[in-house]
């Protein structure tokens, strides 16, 4: 199956794994996705993750999902892909957004690397916003 936005179907993946209270979910690997990846442990969002090699040899990314020790519900509520290879979205430092009233994070593309919302605010820089996660 061949994909063209491959971080939407990551995100997409993501999302169906926390809906059916997956312990786990194994996505291709790409630098990208191993960035947004790390962002997604260290805001606490995932557990952690791994990289494996499968059977044929290929990179795979295995993020451990995580949940609510009491309710059972997912960390993740929601994920939303806002640039998209038709339609760009970038932002200033300035106008950077506050996703849930800064309970959720924006995943931005800079010049410096992957970083989150507020750390573009921090070093006021802007970038391409790929996503939304709260």
């Amino acid at each position: 199956m061949v994909v063209n936005d491959t971080i939407a179907d990551y995100l997409t993946r993501i999302k169906n794994a926390s809906e059916r209270r997956h312990e786990k979910v194994q996505i291709d690997h790409s630098k990208m996705k191993e960035e947004i990846s790390r962002i997604l442990a260290r805001e606490g969002f995932i557990d952690h993750f791994k990289i494996l090699k499968d059977d044929r040899g290929f990179k795979q990314l295995t993020l451990f999902l995580k949940y609510d020790p009491k309710t059972k519900e997912s960390v993740i509520q929601g994920l939303k892909r806002v640039s998209k290879p038709g339609i760009r979205a970038y932002s200033k430092s300035a106008e950077m957004p506050r996703v849930k009233n800064n309970l959720g994070v924006a995943i931005v593309s800079t010049s410096q690397g992957l970083m989150t919302n507020k750390a573009c605010m921090e070093k006021n820089i802007g970038g391409e916003i790929l996503c939304y996660i709260w």
